[in-house]
């Protein structure tokens, strides 16, 4: 199984603001309703997820919620499946099938996240949505998802360019075996390439 995120922007989801009163506090609740996860199409990691897929893994989220649990998501996408309850800006109130899409429901939740949430959405700032959630895809290059699960759905913040989504190449390596290693390794040659070169410039000045 793999962690497979996908992102959509504000304008490929379809994003409507809705604003409605609260009841209890006296306020105002804030809502994101549009496409979390398209069907069929090849999508931005070259995935393609089949309606079935997608109508199935909709229906079992939507069954959660009714059944009282409450489906929390985050500001922009953490590593792996869990939730981290200091980033959560939202839950997702309901989700549904329409066509060949999943839609959903998320309301703005007055936390932190939430708040800086609803003040870039009052604002006019475009974000976008990206859900999280794991599967297996085929290896026959045309990387078709199937036993796909939707853990959330997250907001994140808009690309400043059709090509500026991350490749799925990152997303890979932390599902293949040794491929954190390899990212953990990575990161610290940089870091000692750039340690080495900022001694060598402190000893260059000593001189």
């Amino acid at each position: 199984m793999f962690d497979l995120t996908e992102t959509l922007t504000f304008d490929q989801a379809g994003i409507q603001l809705e604003s409605v009163d609260d009841s209890k506090t006296g306020g105002k609740n804030l809502y994101m309703n549009g496409i979390c996860i398209q069907g069929d199409v090849r999508n931005q990691n070259q995935r393609i997820y089949p309606v079935n897929e997608i109508g199935r893994a909709v229906k079992t989220i939507n069954d959660q919620i009714e059944s009282g649990s409450s489906v929390l998501g985050e500001v922009d996408h953490p590593q792996g499946l869990n939730i981290n309850l200091d980033r959560v800006s939202h839950v997702i109130t309901k989700m549904w099938m329409d066509g060949a899409n999943g839609y959903g429901k998320l309301k703005i939740l007055p936390t932190p996240m939430g708040q800086l949430v609803k003040t870039m959405l009052e604002n006019g700032v475009k974000l976008g949505v990206s859900s999280r959630g794991s599967g297996n895809v085929s290896e026959d290059g045309n990387n078709v998802v199937s036993d796909f699960e939707i853990i959330t759905v997250d907001i994140v913040a808009q690309p400043s360019a059709p090509g500026a989504y991350p490749t799925p190449v990152y997303e890979h390596l932390m599902n293949t075996r040794g491929g954190y290693q390899a990212i953990q390794t990575a990161y610290e040659t940089k870091a000692q390439k750039h340690l080495k070169e900022s001694l060598i410039n402190i000893i260059g000045k000593l001189r």
